[in-house]
């Protein structure tokens, strides 16, 4: 069977310098893909002083609102907790979620990461792995957090398929080696193309700091998203691909 997954950093739903509160637009734009799966990264799920202050703050969790009617399924692990509130990871899903967990990966300092594991239900009651992960700005965490992230692929059963995708924050691509070697992980415009794409910042991509992983599961072909409206929608450009399990 195929899957659609597409991988977007929402950026709390604000435009690229925070002036513009644009969550509605990223809305539409999430569900003209018609994924089957969404991986999201600084997704708000509550803020008290943005909710005062902007008119059409929604009035559930932002990963609710983009969900509503259209993924039926969906599950958030919270990272950052401030007195305002919090934000972190969330899966959407069109299969069913039968659990997830969120793994604190977070190393020394204020920055909190996490990886969000869900596993989703497909045809003939086979599991699919999902990890929405949203890794550190520093090298050093960035490696530590790959070595978690080995560690959880390395703990399920082999034969399911795995999906990971998110923010690596990894602009010096040291990751598809590791993660190749430890996890058995490989990427898929890496796959297709030879190199990873570039995704930051959304309007003249120069670095690739997103990616989609895959294991146990082939690439049919990665998706060329339009540079419109994604280009002011996000500090990152979306990442989308059909992959057949």
């Amino acid at each position: 069977m195929k899957v659609t997954v597409l991988t977007v950093n929402l950026h709390k739903g604000f435009g690229f310098f925070n002036r513009r509160f644009i969550l509605h637009e990223l809305r539409e734009a999430v569900r003209a893909v018609s994924a089957d799966v969404v991986f999201l990264q600084e997704v708000l799920g509550e803020h008290e002083l943005h909710a005062a202050r902007v008119p059409t703050w929604p009035q559930t969790p932002h990963y609710e609102f983009l969900a509503e009617s259209l993924w039926s399924d969906f599950a958030y692990g919270r990272n950052a907790v401030y007195p305002q509130g919090h934000h972190g990871n969330a899966l959407l899903s069109k299969f069913a979620i039968a659990h997830h967990t969120n793994h604190d990966v977070s190393v020394e300092g204020p920055e909190r990461r996490g990886l969000l594991h869900s596993v989703l239900k497909v045809a003939d009651g086979r599991e699919l792995h999902a990890i929405c992960v949203h890794l550190g700005l520093r090298e050093s965490h960035r490696q530590r957090q790959c070595e978690r992230l080995c560690q959880l692929i390395d703990s399920l059963p082999p034969d399911d398929p795995v999906i990971v995708a998110g923010d690596f924050n990894d602009w010096r691509q040291r990751a598809h080696r590791m993660l190749s070697r430890c996890a058995g992980l490989g990427e898929v415009f890496v796959k297709a193309y030879g190199a990873a794409a570039r995704t930051f910042p959304a309007r003249f991509p120069l670095l690739p700091l997103d990616r989609i992983y895959v294991r146990g599961a082939s690439v049919e072909h990665p998706i060329v998203l339009p540079r419109q409206p994604w280009s002011h929608l996000s500090d990152h450009a979306p990442l989308a691909a059909e992959i057949r399990l």
